[in-house]
Formats: C-alpha cells, sequence, structure tokens
C-alpha cells in the first residue's frame, strides 16, 4: 500500500510516549510500587493530590496455575464480583489469568481495598486514582481497575500504570473492554529485554521449571546483590532456558504461524503498552501490533552477549526505575542524529524511525519495522474511511429527514406511515422508496465493512454511529415490513429465521451492547411517548397477532380446542409486549 502524507500521523506514539515521562507520574507510580514489603497486599499512598492504589504479587504460585495450558479461565468462573457485560462480540466471557484473578479476590476479601475504594466515592471533591503493580501485581492492578470502573463512579477518574505486567486477558476482555471506551485508562510499561510481560504467551509447562528456580532470588533480593549473582553460569544457563522457550513462542504469534488458534496463548494486550529502552519509549495501542512488538523488542540485538542476555531478562524486571531514568534523560536530548537517513522521504517514514528507535529496535530488523508500518498503514486507512463515512453519513440526512417528514405527513392525513407506505398510492409513496432503497445500501455496506474488518473495532461503539443507525433502523424498518407484507403475503412471518435483512439484526446488535455501557444504564425513564417505536419490527408482530387472530376464529369454529389454547396465549403475550411498551413510553403515540 503506498502511503503519501503531509503530516506526522503516526508520530503519536512517540509523542505519548514522551508526554507520560515528562508529566513525571510514570516516575511517582514506580516509587509507589516498589517500597512494598512481603506482607503488603495492597496499599493506599497519596502524592500531592494524586491517590496512588498498589498492589503486590510474592508468591511463585499466582503465575503457575497448572489447571490450563496457559493458566487461563473465566473471568465470572469463581466469584461474582465482575459483571455478565465482561464478554467478547460473540457473548462468550472473557478469559483471564487464573492466578492473576485468585490474587484480586484474595485482596478483595481479605484486605481494606474495599473500605478505602469506599472512602475516595465518598469524598465530594473529584478525585485522581492511579491503580499501580509491578510484576504479576500488575495483572492484579488490572483487574482492580476493571472492578472498579464497573462500580460507574462519576466523581473519581482512574488510572492504571503497571510495569513489567504479564498478559492478563483475552480478546474477548480487550472486546469489552473497547465496547466500554476504557481502553484509554491503561498503560503498561514494559522494558524490552523483561522476560515477565511475555511469560505468558508460552505454555506454563515451557517455563515453570526455570522460572520456579529464578523467582526466589528476584524476589528476595536487591538489584544490587541480584546482579552479583547474576555472574553464575548456572543462573545464566536459567534464564537462558526461560527466554529461549518463550522465545520460542512468541515468534510463533509474531510471525501469524501459530496453526491452531486454540493451541495458542489466549492472552492478547489490552490498552496502551509503552516499550522503554536506553533510547527512550513509544506507545502502542493496536493490540496486534502490541503484540508482535513483545516479540520483536525481546529480539533486538541491543544485548548480544550470554552475561548481558541473562542479566537483563531479570534485571529490566526488578528495576524500572533505572529506566525511566533512561526515559527521562532522553528528553533532553534529540535522536534524530542517531537515525540511520535522517532527512526521510515522508513524515509517516520519520514516525516509524522514531518509534522503532524509541524501543531499541535497529533499522535492520525489517520484520518489526514492517508490524510497525502496516500498523501505521491500517490506521490512516482506517481514519480515512472513517472520515469518507462520516461525509456519506451527513449526505443521508436529507434522506432521514424527507422520510420524517413523511411519517408527520402520513401522521397528519390519519392514516399512519406504515399503512401509507404499503398502500403506495401517489408519487411521494414512490419517491419515499427511492430514499428507503438509498439508504438500504449504505447501511449493508457498513455493516459489511465492520464484519469484514475494514474499520477498527472500536468502530461499532461509536455513539454517533450507534445513535445513527438506530434512528434509521427504527424510522426506516416499519417500510421494510410493510414491503415485505406487501409482497409476501401469506408466506412466512418476517420474523422467521433468515427473513429480516441482516443490517436490522447488526444495527440491533449494536446499540444492545452500547446499552450494556454506562450511558446505555444510567437512560432516565421517559414521560412522553417515544417519537419512533423502540422496537423497529413492533409491526411485525402486529401483523402476526393479526394472523392469530383471524386463525383463532377459525380453529374456534371448528371446535380444535389445542389450537385455539396456544392462540390465545400467543395473543396474550402480544397484549402484554404492547402494554409493557404503553407504561414505559417506548411507544410512539401513532
Amino acid at each position: 500500500m503506498e502511503v503519501e502524507l503531509s503530516a506526522p500521523l503516526f508520530t503519536v506514539g512517540y509523542q505519548t510516549a514522551n508526554i507520560f515521562a515528562a508529566s513525571g507520574i510514570l516516575q511517582h507510580a514506580w516509587e509507589a510500587a516498589k517500597g512494598a514489603s512481603v506482607e503488603d497486599m495492597f496499599v493506599l499512598k497519596r502524592y500531592e493530590d494524586v491517590a496512588y492504589a498498589i498492589f503486590y504479587s510474592h508468591c511463585v504460585e499466582d503465575f503457575i496455575v497448572r489447571e490450563s495450558k496457559y493458566g487461563e479461565c473465566k473471568i465470572q468462573d469463581e466469584n461474582t464480583a465482575f459483571s455478565p457485560c465482561l464478554k467478547g462480540n460473540d457473548d462468550n466471557a472473557a478469559l483471564v489469568h487464573k492466578g492473576a484473578l485468585r490474587r484480586f479476590f484474595h485482596i478483595l476479601e481479605n484486605s481494606d481495598f474495599k473500605a478505602q475504594m469506599q472512602r475516595l466515592i465518598n469524598q465530594k471533591k473529584e478525585q485522581a486514582v492511579v491503580f499501580v503493580g509491578h510484576s504479576m501485581g500488575g495483572a492484579v492492578a488490572t483487574l482492580a481497575m476493571i472492578w472498579f470502573l464497573e462500580q460507574r463512579v462519576r466523581q473519581i477518574s482512574p488510572l492504571c500504570i503497571t510495569f513489567g505486567s504479564p498478559l492478563v486477558g483475552d480478546v474477548r476482555l480487550g472486546e469489552a473492554i473497547s465496547r466500554e471506551d476504557w481502553s484509554g485508562k491503561f498503560c503498561h510499561v514494559v522494558s524490552m529485554n523483561d522476560i515477565v510481560p511475555r511469560m505468558l504467551l508460552a505454555p506454563v509447562e515451557s517455563f515453570a521449571e526455570p522460572f520456579n528456580a529464578i523467582f526466589p532470588l528476584w524476589a528476595s533480593l536487591t538489584l544490587r546483590a541480584f546482579m552479583s549473582v547474576s555472574h553464575d553460569l548456572l543462573f545464566q544457563e536459567t534464564c537462558k532456558t526461560l527466554r529461549n522457550n518463550v522465545l520460542q513462542y512468541t515468534s510463533t504469534l509474531a510471525n501469524n504461524s501459530g496453526g491452531d488458534s486454540g493451541l495458542r496463548s489466549p492472552y492478547k494486550p489490552i490498552g496502551t503498552y509503552m516499550f522503554c529502552s536506553i533510547y527512550g519509549a513509544a506507545c502502542i495501542e493496536d493490540p496486534e501490533a502490541a503484540l508482535k512488538m513483545l516479540h520483536f523488542t525481546l529480539q533486538s540485538k541491543e544485548r548480544n552477549t550470554f552475561d548481558e542476555i541473562a542479566g537483563a531478562c531479570i534485571s529490566e524486571h526488578i528495576d524500572y526505575g533505572n529506566m525511566l531514568e533512561c526515559i527521562t534523560d532522553h528528553l533532553l536530548n534529540t535522536i534524530t542524529a542517531r537515525i540511520g537517513n535522517p532527512i526521510l522521504d515522508s513524515s509517516f517514514e520519520m514516525g516509524i524511525a522514531l518509534q522503532s528507535e524509541a524501543m531499541g529496535i535497529g533499522a535492520e530488523n525489517d520484520h518489526a519495522l514492517l508490524a510497525l508500518r502496516k500498523a501505521g498503514e491500517i490506521k490512516i486507512k482506517h481514519d480515512m474511511k472513517i472520515e469518507e463515512l462520516n461525509k456519506e453519513l451527513s449526505k443521508n440526512q436529507s434522506a432521514m429527514g424527507w422520510l420524517e417528514w413523511y411519517k408527520g405527513r402520513s401522521k397528519a392525513n390519519d392514516t399512519g406511515y406504515y399503512d401509507s407506505f404499503k398502500q403506495l398510492s401517489n408519487k411521494k409513496d414512490f419517491k419515499v422508496n427511492l430514499y428507503r432503497k438509498s439508504l438500504e445500501t449504505f447501511w449493508d455496506e457498513i455493516v459489511e465493512m465492520v464484519e469484514k474488518h475494514e474499520l477498527p473495532s472500536i468502530f461499532r461503539f461509536l455513539h454517533k454511529w450507534i445513535n445513527a443507525g438506530t434512528a434509521y433502523r427504527r424510522l426506516v424498518e416499519p417500510l421494510d415490513i410493510a414491503d415485505y407484507y406487501k409482497n409476501h403475503e401469506g408466506n412466512e412471518s418476517y420474523l422467521s429465521q433468515g427473513v429480516r435483512p441482516h443490517r436490522h439484526s447488526a444495527l440491533e446488535k449494536w446499540m444492545k451492547e452500547k446499552d450494556q455501557t454506562r450511558i446505555g444504564r444510567e437512560k432516565k425513564p421517559r414521560t412522553k411517548f417515544a417519537s419512533l417505536t423502540e422496537d423497529s419490527c413492533f409491526w411485525a408482530h402486529v401483523k402476526e397477532a393479526c394472523k392469530n387472530l383471524s386463525y383463532l376464529q377459525q380453529v374456534q369454529a371448528q371446535h380444535q380446542v389445542v389450537e385455539a389454547q396456544q392462540l390465545q396465549e400467543s395473543l396474550k403475550q402480544f397484549e402484554n409486549y404492547v402494554g409493557s411498551m404503553i407504561r414505559d413510553k417506548s411507544i410512539s403515540a401513532e
């Protein structure tokens, strides 16, 4: 794909990382996270006007979970702390790492975490809260953050920052978080040689033995003491085994050659990943690109001796303070002179070069550069497509306006626009049909693009498009129903499987997914009837009820008792259905 840009549209990852580093929040978060005692599970600390909620994990058992190949379990399996809304677009429950989940539940039930959060909630003033965790404590902090976000606290603005955290959830958890628009609230800091953030991409059995041997050392020694034992040959061999075992699996994922997806690690990056090296840092938001960078940055040849690899594998995990100092110092200098070709053909290529340099990826690493470039091109393509669709949506507002006028005119004529359109008695009715067909084509294309992943996954959760799709469906589907029964009288019900157009089913599903989110759950009761009936299939239900009533009269005349009872029950359900809509005013006045 040829990309020609006049503005640095893809340097944002590099710039975002610099903003994070310059703000000082990463340094404060690390200082809070590293001051744990062995007994600590959760601590709340304050710095200036920010509350830091720090989570700790000191047990190797939190990492090594042997109940499944990758230590995964359903997020609602063992406790009701999380809502059923944490599910994927396929309606299946999200998967998380069982060790992290158990540790979070333990903290939830055996610490003052809940009480401390309630005190913050009870404050009248707005409060910034940062959930922080290092190592497995970062995975626990991520789950705690999700739990807190589900409490829907308006006056608290939370952020989650982790250091060297292993991956904690699968693609379904990522979809649930995107649906809630929470992705931007998570920042995961990852050093280029730290093995722990990559470790759960490998099966438990592949890393359990070497990790078991190393863990007691890093958990009990200071960095200086740890570095002294890191020169031990047995220790170096163990580190090398751990690194190579993990690298084998990250390589498979990075190259998309994993074969059966059921055999791969279920875990995926969630939120923003900030990749760090001695040359700076860069942020990656795209989960697939972040997954590839977890491999390519670990594969970097910045450290290429046996001792350096063995030491950095764990030493960079133990002390993120040193890495943060390097990043801060780097802000005072320019790296342009170190880039192989400082005058590049486009700002897009400059953005790629800045990101790769900051993450410690050499210019010779073609696969890593290709992954960054591909992510950038996809983002640009998506942005351009959305801009184009926004223009098309604006153009289609005239068609929607005409249909609104037609609905109002039909109401004024005491006909109702469903019946009026079904009769198609004048020229204006035919013009309405042309607009109906035009909108049908537009929304069919939108749904198809989303389902073929030609638009970003977040598109289906954008309020602008959810609202536009819902307005279209509620205004136009009654006309589609009228058209169906005019041309297919006597055939199967519009509500039968496979009859209703897929665009309407998809748009309704998107709206229901939105209703699971914060805005949807906080809808106030109606004080007047809806301008458009909320159930866009209402007229199909009416048509089927009329059919059932006519059929009931026939079976009663023939004394068919069982059939009559079934039809009466169906009509009773319809009566309750209409009654409930009248009570909650979700039906239009006409």
